[in-house]
């Protein structure tokens, strides 16, 4: 059965539905997981506490940590990061940088495990942006091998954005490999040089996508031998995507997740999911599109 990190609090409520960043997404993306089975009575969510100051500072700046923690940040930061900054929007981040250091410490005992939320690659070492305040990835990674759990860890990045964030964090880092592959003429403008970027023409379709993460990965595992995988499934490269600029159908952001697992998986190397970003207003259709890492995981091990 799959392990899946998950917290009532990664919706906040003080964003609401007309926001451009679809927050209910995670909610309703639970409640399918529970629909079809993926959870249940015997196999239910795992519930994290929110991250300490310590573990998300081990990532971020003091300054900014402080900032977000008693709700200071001045108006530049803010706006950078797109949301306003309530109480319940910096818990649900502490929850989900708590979230994908669980699922990463049960990864490395089952192989496999997701975090219901997770993915916000733009933050990077001082400050929020593209409405991520803590990169809970780039939390995981520093608290996991701060324990020693890890040694070394490859993030692979398939949100349609780069992942600017996560290199920012780890660019001196030379046991994490971070790996993007994105849009090239999509936001952000300004990129941070990742060990592996894989920058892809707009509009690209199923078929031609599919070809090009193969490259990345061949290349990727070629150059770097990890202790862990984080796995950044972001669904904005979907053709209907607001935000993105890639053409990817339903058939194509499942055959994606399927391809990453099973081939991190082959090598033998445990993996963590989380969501990454995705900008559909149809949430029925946005949380379908989540599912699909979440189907593919449980058919991984």
């Amino acid at each position: 059965m799959l392990s899946v990190v998950q917290h009532p609090d990664y919706d906040a409520q003080t964003v609401s539905d007309d926001h451009r960043f679809p927050m209910r997404k995670y909610a309703e993306t639970a409640r399918l997981l529970k629909e079809r089975g993926i959870v249940s009575g015997t196999n239910p969510f795992i519930t994290p506490e929110p991250a300490s100051y310590d573990e998300i500072a081990s990532a971020h700046s003091h300054d900014y940590v402080r900032g977000a923690f008693d709700l200071t940040l001045d108006r530049k930061k803010v706006r950078e990061i797109g949301f306003e900054l309530h109480e319940d929007v910096v818990r649900r981040s502490r929850l989900s940088c708590a979230g994908s250091i669980l699922a990463g410490r049960i990864a490395m005992d089952e192989g496999i495990a997701c975090n219901a939320a997770g993915g916000s690659h733009h933050a990077r070492r001082d400050g929020g942006a593209g409405f991520c305040v803590f990169n809970d990835v780039g939390v995981a990674v520093k608290t996991l091998k701060a324990e020693g759990v890890i040694g070394r860890a490859m993030v692979i990045d398939c949100d349609v954005h780069q992942g600017d964030g996560t290199a920012d964090i780890f660019a001196d880092d030379p046991d994490v490999y971070t790996v993007s592959v994105h849009c090239e003429t999509n936001w952000p403008t300004r990129k941070v040089p990742s060990n592996l970027d894989f920058g892809l023409e707009a509009g690209l379709r199923d078929e031609a996508y599919l070809n090009a993460l193969e490259r990345a990965l061949d290349q990727a595992f070629a150059e770097f031998v990890p202790d862990l995988v984080y796995y950044n499934a972001g669904v904005d490269p979907h053709e209907e995507d607001r935000l993105g600029k890639l053409a990817l159908s339903e058939a194509g952001i499942a055959a994606r997740d399927r391809y990453v697992l099973k081939r991190v998986r082959e090598k033998g190397y445990p993996v963590v999911g989380v969501m990454g970003g995705g900008y559909n207003t149809d949430i029925d259709l946005l949380a379908r599109l989540h599912s699909k890492m979440f189907e593919a995981a449980s058919l991984v091990k």
